[in-house]
């Protein structure tokens, strides 16, 4: 024999239905809040609110405390693990200048020891232009001196053959 059961208060589920299709009323259930007239249903001695309350507070307030001062503490350490963290960036930027002016150092030192080298090969240049001029103008020299010889020697062939030319005497 089966003893029927009472049927579920209002609003409340007992299993799946079979019976209902995609957007058909759910029988039994309202549209109002679970907690609607509650207050009207059943009547509330005010001293029983404030044992209720206290209870309350007394169970969750310390947990409630204890959660404050651990975000505090968070929020205190999150604060000063930013402000290390912005340290930190600012002396990897510093050592990022720096990687960036030694290499401008390091350019600097090659780019010196070219205007070097190119100073001494003007310095050689010189020295061997200077030993140049100095040879172009000995041999100038030595041309003119030879030049002038050839000149003299010519006047005194022609001076020689002049005088070796037959003259006529003169008569008296």
């Amino acid at each position: 024999m089966s003893v029927p059961e009472p049927p579920p208060p209002d609003g409340v589920l007992t299993g799946p239905s079979d019976s209902l299709e995609a957007g058909e009323p759910t029988p039994g259930l309202s549209d109002t809040s679970p907690d609607e007239g509650l207050i009207e249903d059943f009547p509330v001695e005010d001293r029983a609110v404030e044992h209720l309350v206290g209870g309350l507070l007394s169970h969750y307030l310390p947990d409630l405390q204890r959660s404050k001062r651990a975000l505090q503490e968070l929020t205190q350490n999150q604060v000063v693990l930013l402000d290390t963290l912005e340290q930190e960036i600012s002396k990897f930027k510093e050592c990022h200048s720096m990687l960036d002016i030694n290499a401008l150092f390091t350019e600097a030192k090659h780019y010196h020891a070219k205007l070097v080298t190119i100073r001494k090969e003007m310095l050689l240049l010189h020295e061997k232009t200077s030993k140049l001029k100095k040879r172009a103008l000995k041999l100038q020299q030595k041309r003119q001196r030879e030049e002038l010889e050839r000149e003299q020697q010519r006047e005194k062939e022609f001076e020689r053959e002049k005088q070796l030319t037959a003259k006529p005497a003169k008569r008296t």
